[in-house]
């Protein structure tokens, strides 16, 4: 039987296993550039997962040899328009957000290249763990272009000088300097990377969801405050936190010395 046309194939493929759900980015002939069209399949897919109790964790991966190489230039191109801009940056942008707003964690497995956009999409998952092979980049500024929208993500996740020298330069950084700079949390060889991105997903698994979804938006929401402001709302979050089933069921667990039982397993 012969193979289904890439163009016959889905952008963003779905697949559920254990609380977790992987979006594969399926565009390999292209990088897993980030056309309009993928931009909308993977706002779907987050949608719906925001609205899916059963799971725990969310996987995104790229087909083929890279992670993503960023916005469809050629596409791009082809609608040379400030409003087709304006609505393809807002389009992305608001993906970037609902990875953040999402009750569930997000990790990026990254296997390949994750440059411009791509590498937004690394900075914009809570988590991320590479393969040793990886590179990235933001590399837009060698084609006249420089990577404001993913200057937001890499801003939020390293120091400023290290953020900025990637974006002034374009020049590519490996997986471990990657690490050190604080893009991704772990990096292993190729071959080790899924067994690793499952004891995350299994270690994220194994909490309460409900501890997890509150402290993930709590996380997020005191980084854009004043100090005081973020006391106040952590010292709420922790208050409502300890109202809920799981915290009681966890802090009797600990005391009776056996293994809690969460309200959602």
């Amino acid at each position: 039987m012969s193979a289904v046309p890439q163009a016959e194939q889905p952008l963003l493929l779905r697949t559920d296993a254990g609380g977790v759900a992987t979006l594969t980015l399926n565009r390999p002939s292209q990088f897993n550039s980030l056309s309009e069209e993928l931009l909308s399949e993977l706002q779907t897919a987050l949608d719906a997962v925001a609205a899916d109790a059963s799971i725990r964790a969310v996987v995104i991966a790229g087909a083929g040899k890279a992670f993503c190489a960023g916005h469809d230039l050629k596409q791009m191109r082809a609608n040379h328009s400030k409003s087709y801009m304006q609505a393809l940056f807002k389009q992305c942008g608001r993906v970037m957000t609902t990875i953040t707003q999402l009750p569930q964690p997000v990790i990026a497995r990254v296997h390949g290249i994750a440059t411009a956009a791509g590498c937004q999409l690394v900075a914009s998952s809570d988590l991320a763990v590479a393969a040793d092979v990886a590179r990235f980049a933001v590399s837009g500024i060698n084609v006249g272009l420089f990577c404001s929208t993913p200057a937001v993500a890499l801003s939020r996740n390293m120091g400023r000088k290290q953020a900025l020298e990637m974006l002034l330069t374009g020049d590519f950084i490996d997986a471990q300097e990657a690490k050190q700079r604080g893009l991704v949390n772990r990096v292993v060889p190729l071959d080790q990377l899924d067994a690793e991105v499952a004891r995350l997903t299994d270690s994220i698994c194994a909490k309460s969801s409900a501890a997890v979804g509150m402290g993930k938006q709590l996380f997020y929401r005191q980084l854009e405050m004043g100090l005081d402001a973020a006391y106040q709302l952590a010292g709420e979050t922790m208050a409502c936190n300890m109202m809920c089933d799981d915290a009681a069921e966890g802090i009797d667990a600990f005391m009776q010395k056996r293994k809690p039982e969460w309200r959602d397993q």
